[in-house]
This record gives C-alpha cells, sequence and structure tokens, in this order.
C-alpha cells in the first residue's frame, strides 16, 4: 500500500488489485487531517493488506473521530470493525440504509453510527463535510462527501477506471493516463460499475450532476481512480456521455475457461 499526500490536508492510502481482461483498478481510503479527523473508506476486505499499519502512519488511530463510509461493498468496509477497536471515540457516517446492510453480517454498534442523507452536513471541527449522492453509483446507500476547506470531493465509486498498468493505478496523480485513455476507461467503468445508467432517463440523469458542478471542486478523490486535480470540466463532459455508451457484457464461462487455459501453471499443477 502507498501513501500520497494531497495538499496539507489529505492523505490517499493507495491500494490497487488486477481486474483480468479489463486492467488494473485503483483501491483507495482516505484520511483527512481536519481537527475531527476523518477516515474516509477503509479498504479491500482481504488479508494483508496492511490498511491499519498505513493509516497508523500518517494518524493516530485514537484520534480519529469520524469514519465516513461511502457504501458497504467489501472493497470499503475491510478493517471497519479494527479501526472501531483502535479509534475509541469515531463514529461511522452512514446512511440509513447502508446501517441496516451491515446489519446482516456484523452490525455496527448504534451509539458508534452517526446516520446523515444526501443534502446533510457534519462539522468537524475546523470545517464543514456535506454528503451528496455521486452522479454514478453501484450501491444505494452511497453517500460521498465534500469539504468546504481543501475543496476535496471524495466521490466513493463515481470516476473510477480500470487502468492499462499497475503503475498507473497506484499514481498519485491522474494526469499520468494519458486523456484519451482515461476517457475510455472511465466510460468502460461506468458501464460496469452503474449498469443502470442505460436505462435512466437522460435529463433526469443530467440533473444529478448539477450539485457536483456546483461545489467545482478543485479535487476530485475516487476510490477507483488516482488523485484527480483540476479535472471536473473533462470528468462533468464524461458523465453527460455515460448513458449512450455501449453496455459492458462480461466474459462467459467458455471465455473464462480460454482465460485460464492461458495461464501459466503453478508449481504445485507441475
Amino acid at each position: 500500500m502507498d501513501i500520497h499526500r494531497i495538499g496539507r490536508d489529505i492523505s490517499v492510502l493507495a491500494d490497487q488489485l488486477p481486474a483480468p481482461g479489463i486492467g488494473f483498478v485503483s483501491m483507495n481510503a482516505f484520511v483527512l487531517h481536519a481537527a475531527e479527523p476523518v477516515v474516509v473508506d477503509t479498504g479491500l476486505s482481504l488479508p494483508g493488506r496492511g490498511f491499519m499499519d498505513a493509516l497508523g502512519s500518517v494518524v493516530d488511530p485514537q484520534d480519529v473521530r469520524w469514519i465516513w463510509l461511502t457504501h458497504t461493498d467489501r472493497d470499503h468496509t475491510g478493517a471497519l470493525f479494527d479501526l472501531l477497536e483502535a479509534a475509541p471515540q469515531a463514529r461511522v457516517v452512514t446512511t440509513f440504509l447502508s446501517a441496516g446492510a451491515m446489519s446482516t453480517e456484523r452490525p455496527v454498534p448504534m451509539d458508534r453510527l452517526y446516520l446523515l442523507n444526501p443534502g446533510q452536513t457534519l462539522d468537524v471541527g475546523d470545517r464543514t463535510l456535506t454528503a451528496f449522492r455521486p452522479p454514478l453509483f453501484d450501491n444505494p446507500g452511497t453517500i460521498g462527501c465534500y469539504d468546504d476547506r481543501s475543496k476535496a470531493c471524495f466521490s466513493s465509486d463515481c470516476f473510477g477506471a480500470p487502468l492499462s498498468t499497475s503503475d498507473l493505478a497506484g499514481s498519485s496523480d491522474v494526469r499520468d493516463v494519458p486523456q484519451d485513455q482515461l476517457r475510455f476507461a472511465q466510460l468502460l467503468f461506468a458501464t460496469i460499475d452503474s449498469p443502470w445508467v442505460h436505462t435512466a432517463e437522460q435529463a433526469k440523469f443530467l440533473a444529478t450532476v448539477e450539485p457536483l458542478r456546483a461545489m467545482d471542486p478543485e479535487v476530485i478523490l475516487s476510490t477507483h481512480l488516482p488523485p484527480a486535480v483540476g479535472c471536473v470540466p473533462e470528468f462533468l463532459d464524461m458523465l453527460a456521455a455515460a448513458p449512450q455508451t455501449a453496455p459492458f457484457v462480461g466474459p462467459d464461462q467458455r471465455a473464462l475457461e480460454e482465460m485460464l487455459a492461458g495461464f501459466e501453471p503453478t508449481a504445485a499443477a507441475r
């Protein structure tokens, strides 16, 4: 796991995973160094990712006051309960729907929850975070947030993209990715992560982009993309094109078998 710094206020805890046949996908979490420190998402639900060690290198977990959980997919909640144990003052900021979803596996204690809806705000001491629903999402409980001090927008899955190399997926700056490659990859990700976008009425979908346009953030921080500074116009243009993009069709069993046949045999198999 790599660590990138965005200005004085934000640390990116940058992980990634290969997506066979598609590329490499960033798996980021973030620390907002506010007066009341905020951790945005808690990494992958896979062993050995080193999330808590990486987190501890940028903030003392005991100082963490808020865990902003953008949604409950397992690539966002990996170290949630480890962090709750290490951060006794912290409360989980999430939606009613997400809290309910977590209750089906491992509930968060009610006194550790703080429920917000899109449009509502949270005071974290030296700044205000505003919850919003990103235009693209794969989970109905999703809430991103906008920080009025750093002018950063934490967009959850929205604006994600599978990238061609591991180095690009782990980059500290999305501008390392050629612009035409980035747009293609973001539109591909939109069709994978938010397949409903093809059925949305165009005018209604575009209306969901307006709150983001009004924010006019200086930096967009997606879970699945390197940090993006000064990219708002082209990102909003990409959103407008998403409904007309060809739907994604994933590999079927025959394609899977062909893919597996192309892999190098393991030492055990030899």
